[in-house]
């Protein structure tokens, strides 16, 4: 029983998100990005963050049981949100209502680099693409 309690404990602790400095200005997309790439920093149940690097688009898309918030670390791009279209670029906080519909277009010469925080945590099987 005492070895099962461990068990259980060493599990729980890999899916925690631990506090710590992470330098974010050191995550780079790779040479060979072709549209997107994620990078997952932290997750625990009631958050997954990560760095997103986008090329050329993120499709419209929603989530069905998840608040997603993005703040724009590089780039810039035309985001859709619901029915909106505007511009973004760096600096921006964009937070996105679970169901609403949003995607991006990059219209810099380099990726957009985003931080994004997905609550609760993000398993990714609550996507939905509407393109």
């Amino acid at each position: 029983m005492k070895l099962l309690f461990i068990l259980i404990l060493t599990l729980l602790n890999l899916t925690q998100a631990h506090a710590g400095k992470l330098s974010i200005s050191d995550i780079q997309p790779p040479e060979t990005l072709v549209n997107i790439h994620v990078e997952k920093l932290s997750s625990d149940q009631h958050a997954t963050d990560f760095i997103v690097f986008v090329k050329q688009f993120v499709p419209l898309h929603k989530h069905l049981t998840h608040t997603e918030t993005i703040y724009i670390l590089e780039g810039t791009g035309l985001m859709r949100l619901g029915e909106e279209e505007f511009p973004v670029g760096s600096g921006d906080f964009i937070k996105v209502p679970e169901g609403t519909p949003h995607g991006v277009k990059t219209t810099s010469s380099v990726p957009l680099k985003v931080l994004s925080v997905q609550a609760p945590e993000f398993l990714g099987d609550d996507r939905v693409f509407l393109e």
